[in-house]
């Protein structure tokens, strides 16, 4: 009885039940599309932290700023040219930390102790700047002789110049090159700045070659500098093999040329020092705890987990996702909210027009809770097709974002700590590891992933709103007496 009257009452309301489930559909449809995309941003911001430290670093430890003395100037390179004949070429070739700021590499087994460590490795971020070319000798071109001084013993000519000399020639012309290299631990292939990139031609570091002369170049570089596999690259006048070239996986890569740990560090005069430590936590849940642990116990260093650089990330994307996760987010429950309150109006304005239809049931046996199991049935019924609907809409809407898929620009800003252990294809001396990923651009494709969870939501949500706009009416019902409900005339 109660599924044929249900059907019945339904039949007969199909255009107030089309306006309910419809309502229903689009608040559930908006929660859809909004949470999905705020995942796909969620996702994309993890794809650009992921460019720069690499998969499975949790946290990255440097050292930290140390300011200068007072008076003191910041540490800048030096090169020296040594005198040599007018034409002849001047060279100085030097490699050197980037940040001018190291760790002993010993701190990487002090880190690993830590609890919630899992594992943690050491790198070093180098620059090699070469800079040649030539010095010419200008001639001076003597003008009017400036007359003798009282007293000096010159008879008005001698050597000293005059007031008209000039300088005509001379000068020096000098090419740079320069590179950015990361010496990484072999050891460790799954952790660190090369995981940023997918060895496209070649192989990578096979973990017995701790000392070995090969390299791995990226793609961008090998190409600028016509480098291909088995070629010989030169650094500090040493010759290493390319066995691999890399590609980065998206935005720039982490460094032009790897080299093994150890051979980095014999090149910089760098010897058991390091730059940069990748620790992987045991649990993501223990990040916060690993970090406040090394902070505590490994002094003057610096922490940087994923969060702490996600909050410098700038551009569309940053712009993008606040306004998914605060303002859509809240849009979509307005909207779904104002549909389960226009459901229940309509659902009870329908048990009033009904009220002759109820007072009949009741004068024929229905107790006040049949009837209220009625309306609230309808009214659920309501909800599952609005639900149905919504996540239709919902699911199209969010393949139409996939398909599409928007390009959105992020933007790294500094942060106190240091990501990005390698640097970025320029010249960067001071300021510390930061400085190398301040200020890359990274293009990411916003899709928008619908997850289980989503459409569980949206299923609750239809159902919740069938009984919230169920319970309006059941009220209103449950408070029908026969008598006046027999005396109202439609």
């Amino acid at each position: 009885m109660f599924f044929t009257y249900l059907r019945r009452e339904l039949r007969r309301r199909r255009r107030a039940a089309l306006v309910v489930a419809s309502g229903l559909a689009l608040g559930i449809a908006l929660v859809i599309v909004v949470n999905s995309v705020s995942s796909g941003m969620n996702q994309a911001q993890g794809k650009v932290l992921e460019s720069l430290y690499g998969l499975g670093t949790d946290l990255t430890v440097t050292k930290a700023q140390e300011r200068p003395e007072d008076g003191a100037a910041p540490q800048r390179p030096r090169f020296e040219f040594k005198g040599k004949e007018e034409g002849e070429e001047q060279s100085s070739d030097r490699l050197m930390v980037q940040g001018f700021q190291t760790l002993a590499d010993s701190t990487v087994a002090t880190v690993g102790r830590q609890p919630g460590v899992e594992r943690a490795v050491g790198g070093l971020s180098l620059v090699n700047l070469k800079i040649n070319g030539e010095f010419a000798r200008g001639k001076i071109q003597r003008g009017q002789p400036q007359p003798a001084q009282p007293g000096t013993g010159n008879g008005g000519t001698g050597g000293g110049s005059g007031p008209g000399d000039t300088v005509t020639g001379g000068g020096a012309a000098f090419d740079v090159d320069s590179f950015t290299l990361y010496g990484t631990d072999v050891t460790a292939p799954d952790l660190g700045p090369l995981t940023t990139s997918t060895v496209s031609q070649g192989r990578t570091f096979k973990t017995t070659e701790t000392d070995a002369k090969v390299a791995v170049v990226d793609s961008a570089y090998a190409q600028k500098q016509g480098l291909a596999l088995g070629d010989e690259l030169t650094v500090k006048g040493v010759k290493f093999e390319v066995i691999g070239i890399a590609t980065a996986d998206r935005g720039q890569a982490a460094a032009q040329v790897y080299l093994p740990l150890k051979q980095a560090q014999t090149l910089s005069a760098s010897a058991a020092e390091i730059t940069t430590i990748y620790v992987k936590a045991t649990d993501s849940t223990r990040i916060d705890a690993v970090k406040t642990a090394i902070q505590k116990n490994v002094t003057g260093t610096t922490v940087t987990t994923s969060a702490d650089l996600a909050q410098t990330v700038s551009g569309s994307l940053d712009t993008a996702s606040d306004l998914a996760s605060n303002v859509g987010k809240w849009l979509s429950y307005a909207v779904l909210l104002a549909a389960v309150l226009v459901a229940g109006l309509l659902t009870s304005s329908a048990v009033t027009r009904r009220v002759r239809e109820f007072g009949t049931l009741k004068a024929l046996g229905w107790t006040s809770g049949r009837v209220t199991r009625q309306v609230v049935g309808e009214a659920l019924v309501n909800g599952v097709i609005g639900g149905a609907l919504g996540i239709a809409v919902g699911l199209a809407g969010a393949y139409a974002v996939t398909a599409v898929s928007p390009t959105l620009t992020a933007e790294l800003g500094a942060t106190g700590g240091a990501f990005g252990g390698g640097g970025r294809g320029g010249m960067i001396f001071g300021g510390g590891p930061a400085a190398t990923a301040a200020g890359k651009t990274v293009d990411i494709a916003l899709s928008a992933p619908v997850s289980v969870t989503t459409v569980g939501l949206a299923v609750l949500l239809a159902l919740g709103g069938g009984l919230v706009a169920g319970a309006f009416g059941a009220w209103r019902a449950s408070r029908l007496r026969p008598a006046d409900a027999l005396r109202r005339v439609e």
